[in-house]
């Protein structure tokens, strides 16, 4: 038996002037799963949040909660909680003071208690926002929309203003305490890996368009469009004549993840690459390293296409320098992509 989603988006447009934002999004989040929206700044992510929130109004198409419209309810009777890009903490109040903030009831205080222990801030309680670090204050935010008890929460870039070193810590800290309260969230970010690690699925979203819509493991493996491809990660485009399992390429013949025939146009992760000892496999030239520490990534000229080059993926071992002669081995498969197969070559990232 299916489940019912908890979230439902039907048909949700939104205009801006003559700019429409949002062009017919339908979603389904479902209960206790985390979905984050991924796309590039100005694809209407935020918009889409703030229609649900009810802090803007669509033009065009319904929102519904456990079954229930509210596409045109006031933001406060949504029973949504919301944490804001730049938390919106009120800096006179403390910590506790802007959790407790709205709350409702005799028993507001020791509900903002127990959310507060629920972030591991209780030891802060007292302090105001100035005196609390950003991943401090993102926890005070989180509590704070915790609180009230929502089914639903909606985060907006909450890690964006955090160091690199503080936001996977954040992150992971901020996963671990919606799964354990069963809260339902969707969080919207323009960061890839942000996506991949923080959510249950993730949506891709392009100039108002939601373009695909599964699993980290789903959306990055098996890529619908060169967009979703590309922008998910480091890719090469490569058109080929599909055969059925396979396809035929500038680099021989490529296992396809899904069956295809005729022209098309295919993505090929690098991790899908290796490098071999000049001689063997089709033969390039490496033009450029990228040395990341848990890996190498490869910059390939291939000989027989010159204007072509590809991305190789490598271990931090691997011995070739900018110069040197190679080989390529296809050691995983390709996914062929929907839309018009270009004449021209593509390029890889």
């Amino acid at each position: 038996m299916e489940r019912a989603p908890l979230l439902e988006l039907q048909g949700v447009r939104k205009r801006f002037g003559k700019h429409e934002v949002l062009q017919g999004i339908n979603l389904e989040v479902y209960p206790g799963e985390i979905l984050a929206l991924l796309g590039p700044s100005g694809c209407g992510k935020t918009t889409l949040l703030r229609v649900i929130a009810g802090l803007e109004g669509p033009d065009a198409g319904r929102v519904l909660l456990e079954g229930r419209e509210i596409t045109h309810l006031p933001p406060e009777r949504r029973g949504i909680g919301f944490v804001f890009q730049d938390y919106a903490l009120f800096p006179h109040l403390t910590a506790l003071g802007n959790v407790a903030f709205g709350l409702k009831g005799e028993d507001r205080w020791e509900r903002a208690k127990r959310a507060l222990e629920r972030v591991g801030m209780t030891l802060f309680q007292d302090r105001k926002p100035g005196e609390l670090s950003g991943g401090q204050q993102q926890r005070v935010a989180l509590a704070r929309a915790l609180a009230p008890g929502p089914r639903l929460v909606l985060l907006d870039e909450p890690f964006s203003s955090l160091d690199a070193g503080l936001r996977a810590a954040t992150r992971e800290e901020v996963r671990k305490v919606l799964k354990e309260a069963g809260t339902t969230a969707l969080l919207v970010t323009h960061d890839q890996e942000e996506a991949l690690s923080f959510a249950d699925r993730l949506g891709v979203m392009r100039g108002g368009r939601l373009l695909q819509v599964g699993t980290p493991e789903e959306v990055y493996l098996r890529p619908k469009t060169p967009f979703v491809a590309q922008f998910l990660g480091r890719t090469n485009l490569l058109p080929g004549e599909g055969k059925g399992r396979w396809a035929e390429t500038c680099l021989g013949p490529v296992p396809l993840a899904e069956p295809a025939f005729g022209p098309l146009l295919l993505s090929l992760r690098p991790e899908a690459l290796k490098l071999q000892p000049p001689g063997e496999g089709p033969q390039g030239e490496v033009v450029a390293r990228e040395f990341k520490g848990h890996d190498l990534t490869y910059r390939i000229r291939l000989l027989s296409a010159p204007e072509r080059e590809l991305l190789v993926q490598e271990s931090p071992a691997a011995p070739y320098r900018t110069g040197d002669r190679v080989g390529l081995k296809v050691v995983g498969e390709g996914v062929a992509l929907e839309g018009p197969t270009p004449r021209a070559p593509v390029g890889t990232d």
